[in-house]
């Protein structure tokens, strides 16, 4: 019921999961803290705010490089324009997610961002012509 609405309210909650009002305020403390709900947040529309269109980014790294790894994970964090990060197994090393506002942001994006982070030796772009799902949410 929380993956649906954040913002339910404790009672409301309660009766959705057959639990007095205390139990499931107990229970979402409970949960927070043993690490199962991490955290809160709206979900903003992209397009109205500029960034309509998903990209998605091969990396692979220059392994000759020392501590590539580590280094390109550390300057990934910081950078707000880049949404996901994924390590993966196959032919290149990372993935990446990001949402541009065009073509022309994302050429910008690559090459005063992409390119200037450590190690990246090749990539592969991916632009999404049509998003038919995204959810963050996690069956249960």
């Amino acid at each position: 019921m929380l993956q649906a609405d954040g913002r339910i309210g404790n009672l409301k909650l309660a009766e959705g999961v057959h639990l007095s009002a205390t139990a499931a305020l107990e229970r979402g403390k409970r949960l927070t803290r043993d690490g199962y709900i991490l955290g809160y947040e709206a979900r903003l529309n992209p397009v109205l705010l500029g960034a309509g269109l998903p990209v998605f980014a091969e990396i692979l790294l220059d392994r000759a490089v020392h501590d590539v790894m580590d280094n390109f994970r550390a300057a990934v964090q910081v950078r707000p324009e880049i949404l996901e990060c994924h390590r993966v197994a196959g032919s290149f090393d990372y993935l990446l997610k990001t949402r541009v506002a065009d073509l022309a942001a994302y050429r910008e994006f690559i090459g005063n961002l992409l390119w200037a982070l450590p190690g990246v030796r090749e990539t592969r772009t991916y632009v999404v012509m049509e998003e038919v799902k995204s959810s963050m949410r996690i069956a249960v």
